[in-house]
C-alpha cells in the first residue's frame, strides 16, 4: 500500500483517494469502483514552469523552477486535493498512461507528501470496468525515467520558445509560440519550399494508345521502342506516331499471375491522424478531441458509461492476446472460417518505436459502429467506425487478385496495359480503401 509523509493516524480514513487527469473520466471510473473510492481530477497540469520569466537554471544544469500558477483555481484545486488526500487511507495517482502523464503524477507526489517511490501509480489504457478493477489493484511507482524525458522535452520547449516567440510576436503576428516542434517544422518546410523554387521542370509526354477488341474499348500505354523509354519532347512524340502510323496492333505477351494484399495494420497516433484527414476531413487537433472523448467513455444505451477505445496515444502496433483472440471469434461467427487466415496476424512494430501501449482499436470488438451509432455524436460515430474497421480487418484474411498485364506491339512499338480481379475478398469486404495507384479492375476484355 502507498505511504505518505503526513503523521496524522489513518485509523479514521476508510476511502481511497484516486486522482485523475481529466475530469471528464471521473463518472466512469467512480461508477466502477463504487463507494469505497473517492475520485477527483487534477485538471491537466497542477504546476508549471513560470509564464513570467524562463524558469530554467541554465549555469546550474538546466534545473527547472516550478510553481502552481495561481490563475485557472490550481491553486484552489491544490488545496482542495490536498484536504482529501489527508482523510483518505490511500492515494492513487491514474494520469494519463504517458511521459505527460507521468509528470503529472510525480508533480501530484511532491505537492501532496506522497513517496513516488511506493506504490501509488495506478494507469489505465482503457477505460473499462475489467481493465479499472485489475489495474487498482496492482499499483505500481512512479517511473522517473519518464518523469526526466517529459521534463527534458518541457525545458527544451521554453529554452527554445522563450527566446523564438517574442521574435514571431515582431515579425509575424502577437501570441504566437515557438517552441522545439515548431522551430524544427518551420526550418523544414522552408527547406521544403527552397528545393519546389530550385527544382527545375522537366518536359515529358504520356502516349495512350485507345484499343478495341469485340465491343469493349480498353487503354495501353507507350512502354518503349522495344526498350524502356520516357518521351521528352513533341519531336519524340512525333517519331513515335509517325513509327506506329497505320501499323497493326498485336498482342505479344500475356502474363498472368496471382496478387496477395495483406490488410493494413491497426492505427497507431500518426495513421489514424492521416486517414481521418484523409476518410474524413478530420485535422488532426480534432481527431484527437474526438479520440480522447472515446477512450474516456461515452454513455452507451443499455450498457452505460463506457470507454469505446485503448488510449489514443501510442506508436506501437502490437495487439494483446485477448484483443486478437476476440476479434477472431467475431470474425468467425460474423464472416466465417474464409475470412480468418490461417494463424493470427502479428504486425512487428519498428524498432524506433516506444511500444508503451498498444495499437488504438476498439475495448469490445461485439461493440459494433452500428450498435453504438444512437449514443454517439456524429464525429465520434464516423472516427469510432473507421478504428473499429482497421482493427477487424486488420484480423482478417488476405485478398488474393489475379492479375493480367498485356504487351500490345505496333512495328517496333511496345505498349502496355495491366488489369486484375479480385478473387478472394478477404479483408475487403470490411474495409477496403484502395490506394489511389492502385489499377482499376474490370478494363480489359479477353485476350489471346
Amino acid at each position: 500500500m502507498p505511504k505518505t509523509s503526513t503523521t496524522k493516524t489513518t485509523a479514521n480514513r476508510k476511502k481511497t483517494l484516486v486522482i485523475v487527469e481529466s475530469p471528464s473520466k471521473i463518472r466512469t471510473i467512480k461508477k466502477v469502483l463504487g463507494s469505497n473510492y473517492e475520485v477527483l481530477s487534477s485538471k491537466g497540469h497542477i504546476r508549471d514552469l513560470p509564464a513570467s520569466k524562463l524558469g530554467v537554471d541554465i549555469q546550474h544544469g538546466f534545473t527547472p523552477e516550478y510553481v502552481v500558477p495561481r490563475k485557472d483555481g490550481k491553486a484552489a484545486l491544490l488545496k482542495e486535493l490536498k484536504k482529501e488526500a489527508e482523510k483518505s487511507k490511500n492515494v492513487y495517482l491514474a494520469t494519463d498512461p504517458d511521459r505527460e502523464g507521468e509528470a503529472i503524477a510525480w508533480h501530484l507526489s511532491t505537492l501532496l507528501g506522497l513517496d513516488p517511490d511506493t506504490d501509488i501509480r495506478v494507469s489505465f489504457d482503457e477505460i473499462t470496468e475489467k481493465t479499472i478493477k485489475s489495474r487498482i489493484k496492482e499499483p505500481t511507482h512512479i517511473d522517473k525515467n519518464l518523469v526526466y524525458s517529459q521534463q527534458a522535452r518541457r525545458v527544451l520547449d521554453r529554452i527554445v520558445g522563450y527566446k523564438l516567440s517574442p521574435f514571431l510576436w515582431k515579425k509575424v503576428k502577437r501570441g504566437l509560440s515557438a517552441g522545439r516542434v515548431q522551430s524544427v517544422a518551420t526550418r523544414m518546410v522552408v527547406d521544403r519550399e527552397r528545393e519546389i523554387e530550385a527544382f527545375v521542370p522537366q518536359e515529358f509526354w504520356n502516349l495512350d494508345a485507345v484499343l478495341k477488341k469485340g465491343n469493349k474499348i480498353f487503354v495501353a500505354r507507350f512502354y518503349g521502342n522495344p526498350k524502356k523509354k520516357t518521351i521528352e519532347n513533341k519531336q519524340q512524340l512525333d517519331q513515335i506516331l509517325s513509327e506506329t502510323n497505320g501499323a497493326e496492333f498485336i498482342i505479344d505477351k500475356i502474363r498472368r499471375q496471382q496478387k496477395t494484399k495483406i490488410p493494413k495494420p491497426p492505427f497507431t497516433t500518426s495513421s489514424l491522424q492521416q486517414d481521418a484527414s484523409v476518410r474524413l476531413n478530420m485535422r488532426p487537433q480534432k481527431t484527437m478531441s474526438v479520440a480522447q472523448s472515446l477512450y474516456e467513455g461515452v454513455e452507451i444505451q443499455g450498457k452505460g458509461l463506457s470507454g469505446l477505445i485503448t488510449y489514443m496515444r501510442t506508436d506501437s502496433l502490437r495487439l494483446s492476446d485477448e484483443a486478437r483472440f476476440a476479434a477472431k471469434d467475431f470474425i468467425l461467427k460474423k464472416y466465417g472460417e474464409e475470412f480468418y487466415p490461417s494463424s493470427p496476424r502479428i504486425f512487428k512494430t519498428k524498432s524506433t518505436a516506444q511500444d508503451a501501449h498498444e495499437a488504438i482499436r476498439p475495448t469490445d470488438v461485439n461493440l459494433t459502429p452500428e450498435s453504438v451509432k444512437s449514443s454517439l455524436s456524429s464525429d465520434q460515430y464516423r472516427l469510432y467506425k473507421l478504428i473499429w474497421e482497421r482493427f477487424v480487418a486488420s484480423q482478417m484474411a488476405s485478398a488474393i487478385y489475379d492479375t493480367i498485364s498485356v504487351d500490345v506491339k505496333a512495328n517496333n512499338c511496345i505498349f502496355k496495359a495491366g488489369d486484375s480481379k479480385i478473387t478472394v475478398k478477404g479483408f475487403t469486404v470490411l474495409y477496403n480503401y484502395e490506394d489511389e495507384t492502385e489499377e482499376n479492375t474490370g478494363n480489359l476484355p479477353m485476350l489471346e
